[in-house]
């Protein structure tokens, strides 16, 4: 039987990406978003959900326990930004972002976990690079991100027992959409969007912003207990090398 796959905010770009990977890899893809998917070519399955409602979330649980009947990875991608100054954020602001990057991933690894730990499987959360260094204009995303890279510690002891593993991966600057449209916030200079990419790109060590398929490959990695089997627990930044360099050099 093939190894199911659960990946949320399949519709953005290191969603997609990931479920492209696991597919090329042989896995059953369920693929699940608050927005229609158009190309579901990376999926066998797409489930349209709200995942900040707690009944939607148990709802696609028992669809997946009657329809699949198993779960391998979770992959807890979606993600909301809001970039403004923190006092103009708005309570309604702060709850979703709070709901959609913390909350969710946390009650729908509750609702899979049965599923879950029949095969061991694991669980790849999608932090941030903010969750360990930041810019202004974006707290309440930092915060969400922060606090997800302290839920995945705390699964993983949770799960441990159970051989379910726990880990993270925090990207950098990604080339995705919600990248560029958190270049509005004005911290790099630009004529065009893609300059303003190309020139957050050469404050990397590598010279360049991520691909999501750079981290689909370790979000792979991290769910394949193949290849992975003696990591929990950990939150590993690929940013281009964007935190190791001093600001002040």
């Amino acid at each position: 039987m093939k190894k199911v796959v659960v990946v949320t905010g399949c519709n953005g770009g290191i969603g997609s990406a990931s479920c492209t990977k696991f597919k090329s890899e042989g896995w059953m893809v369920i693929g699940i978003d608050v927005r229609k998917v158009e190309n579901q070519a990376g999926l066998d399955r797409f489930i349209q959900a709200d995942i900040v409602d707690v009944d939607q979330i148990n709802t696609l649980a028992q669809s997946i326990q009657k329809q699949e009947g198993r779960v391998d990875a979770i992959v807890n991608n979606a993600a909301l930004q809001v970039c403004k100054p923190f006092q103009e954020t708005k309570v309604e602001e702060w709850d979703q972002v709070i709901n959609v990057n913390m909350r969710a991933p946390f009650f729908l690894v509750s609702a899979l976990y049965d599923l879950l730990k029949e095969n061991k499987g694991a669980v790849v959360n999608v932090s941030s690079v903010h969750a360990i260094a930041t810019s202004k204009n974006i707290l309440a995303y930092a915060a969400s991100k922060g606090g997800l890279t302290t839920l995945t510690r705390s699964l993983a002891v949770e799960c441990a027992d159970d051989g379910v593993r726990v880990n993270a991966v925090l990207p950098g600057a990604v080339d995705t959409t919600m990248l560029r449209d958190g270049l509005k916030r004005g911290h790099v200079k630009g004529s065009s969007e893609d300059s303003l990419v190309r020139a957050l790109g050469l404050k990397h060590l590598i010279g360049r912003v991520g691909q999501p398929e750079e981290i689909a490959e370790a979000i792979y990695y991290l769910a394949d207990s193949s290849k992975s089997s003696f990591i929990t627990g950990q939150c590993i930044t690929i940013d281009g090398g964007a935190t190791i360099k001093l600001s002040t050099e």
